[in-house]
C-alpha cells in the first residue's frame, strides 16, 4: 500500500505525515484517511495562525471599532479537528513543538 503523504500537504505536514506513518505503522485505509484529514486540518489552522500574526488579533471594522479577528474560529476549530485526529488514532504522541 502506498504510504506516502499527500502531495497538497505542507512541508511540515508531510513531515509529520511520515514520523506518525513510520513510528506507529498505519497502513489502515481509514487510519491513513484520519491522518490525512487531521493534516489537513492542521495546514489549515497554520495558514489562518500566519495570517492572524500578519493582521492582528483584531481588525477595525467600517466603524473603526475593534473586532476579533475573523480567521480566530477558524484557527480554534482546525487545532481541535487536528487534535480529535490525532485521538481518534489513539497515538500516543508527546506535544509537538513548534516547528519554525
Amino acid at each position: 500500500m502506498n504510504n506516502r503523504a499527500p502531495s497538497h500537504l505542507s512541508p511540515d505536514a508531510k513531515k509529520m505525515w511520515k514520523g506518525i506513518i513510520d513510528e506507529y505503522e498505519i497502513d489502515d485505509p481509514a487510519g491513513l484517511k484520519i491522518l490525512r484529514v487531521a493534516l489537513e486540518a492542521f495546514d489549515r489552522g497554520q495558514m489562518a495562525r500566519e495570517t492572524i500574526d500578519r493582521d492582528g488579533l483584531a481588525l477595525r471594522d467600517k466603524f473603526g471599532q475593534l473586532k476579533p479577528h475573523p480567521l480566530l474560529p477558524i484557527e480554534r476549530d482546525s487545532r481541535a479537528a487536528f487534535l480529535a485526529g490525532l485521538k481518534a488514532l489513539s497515538l500516543d504522541i508527546e506535544p509537538l513543538r513548534d516547528r519554525r
